[in-house]
């Protein structure tokens, strides 16, 4: 059992006797607006999909290939980003991040057939790739040990509050517009917010907004980056030197099970419910946003388990592995999905897998909670390489089931099983929550 160290047990004493600031509060606003354009971007595809592959006329299994292309150079442009983010710092490398990833997103209102869509979808990964990262780093370093899972848990809402919220809005533009406005509409937000982003952000170590007495608060909670963290010079040995760590290997194994729910919810989704289910996104109301708006509650309340699970345990064991195993074995309920015909049982089932997935979001902390100091980048890029491989693998296989068999039957075993694999790499490889030693 790991007990809470001593510096975070002290730190709300520390902020209690000194008055902090709060400048950490506007921080998080940031990367959670960040992080909804984020997920905007790369899942207004599917909110298009039923209209776009009849117009450009693309089958299932060319559709689930586009849908992977994200992934494809996402998960490879992991490491190469995390590289960047660990020379160049968040700043920087978010705000070039954004402008980019949202240029492509726009640009796939051009597209004009399977190739062009193919080519922004491959942009688009590689631009997203260090935003993860980023997100863990700035948690790292801007928030103390005992509120980085709450914090986690408020930007993480991002990745489904976008669909939950504006779901409807989008499907009515498409309507009303053509699918291509979605694409003009979402990516040139995304650009416009580049430009914010980087106006406001500053590490703590540059903020003048910051006060003194909040630095030694987040310190006393293990925040801050390590002063050895932008002078760390970039080497594979350093790759190798991580996977050596159960903690780096299990979490990674482990957010590759979560994840593959995610990546259907935001790419096979909506085409479940209008070919196998029948049901039309705007005349069925509400009711195909329950599945985001669950995934978003429960990503809040994953990273608020944690942290009570922290302060009334001491334990960052049971702490940060209680809520991942609990969501990841509760995602395999989707499973259920084909086993009832009533398309609100559906529904039902959907937001309780999803609800579950939403807490898996909690890896982000554990990584955060046990990266060096020194190589918090690369970590995030090693760890989220890992998590997006689901998404290559996961709208891949669920297009060539739908494509031989016309069901989306075998895809929804499939991606239940995978959450159980994960499940299972949380609860016997992971071992303990400790941070690893600045790594040379």
């Amino acid at each position: 059992m790991v007990s809470i160290d001593a510096t975070t047990a002290s730190a709300p004493s520390v902020a209690a006797r000194t008055g902090a600031s709060h400048v950490r509060y506007g921080i998080l606003a940031l990367i959670t607006i960040a992080t909804i354009i984020n997920y905007l971007d790369r899942t207004v595809l599917g909110i298009a999909a039923p209209s776009l592959t009849k117009e450009l006329q693309i089958n299932p299994f060319w559709l689930g290939i586009a849908f992977s292309a994200f992934s494809w150079t996402y998960a490879f442009a992991q490491v190469p980003g995390g590289i960047f983010l660990d020379r160049f710092g968040a700043r920087l490398t978010y705000s070039l991040s954004m402008v980019f990833w949202s240029a492509f997103t726009l640009l796939q209102g051009l597209s004009s057939g399977f190739a062009s869509l193919m080519t922004f979808r491959l942009g688009l990964g590689i631009s997203e790739a260090p935003c993860f990262p980023a997100n863990a780093r700035i948690c790292g370093t801007w928030f103390p040990q005992h509120e980085r899972a709450r914090a986690n848990g408020v930007y993480g809402i991002g990745q489904y509050v976008g669909l939950a919220v504006f779901g409807s809005v989008l499907v009515w533009i498409m309507s009303e517009f053509g699918w291509r406005s979605l694409f003009f509409l979402v990516g040139s937000i995304g650009v416009l917010f580049g430009f914010v982003f980087a106006f406001f952000y500053r590490d703590p170590a540059s903020s003048t907004t910051v006060n003194q007495a909040e630095l030694d608060y987040i310190e006393a909670g293990g925040g801050l980056e390590s002063k050895r963290a932008e002078r760390t010079q970039f080497a594979w040995s350093q790759v190798v030197a991580l996977l050596k760590y159960r903690q780096i290997v299990g979490a990674c194994l482990g957010q590759f099970g979560g994840n593959s729910t995610m990546v259907f919810f935001l790419t096979w989704f909506p085409t479940y419910l209008a070919t196998e289910r029948h049901m039309s996104w705007l005349k069925s109301g509400f009711l195909p946003s329950l599945p985001f708006l669950a995934a978003a509650i429960g990503t809040m309340f994953g990273g608020w388990f944690s942290d009570k699970l922290l302060a009334a345990t001491g334990s960052a064991n049971i702490a940060r592995k209680t809520p991942l195993i609990v969501g990841l074995l509760g995602a395999t309920v989707i499973i259920g999905a084909n086993y009832v015909d009533d398309n609100r049982v559906v529904i039902s089932i959907m937001s309780l897998a999803f609800f579950c997935q939403g807490m898996t979001n909690l890896g982000w902390t554990l990584i955060a909670d046990v990266a060096p100091k020194n190589m918090m980048g690369l970590t995030g890029g090693i760890f989220n390489f890992a998590a997006n491989a689901a998404g290559i693998a996961t709208p891949i296989v669920i297009g060539v089931v739908v494509g031989m068999t016309g069901s989306f039957f075998g895809g929804l075993i499939y991606t239940g099983a995978v959450a159980l694999v994960g499940a299972l790499s949380y609860i016997f490889i992971v071992g303990d929550v400790r941070r690893i030693e600045d790594i040379a």
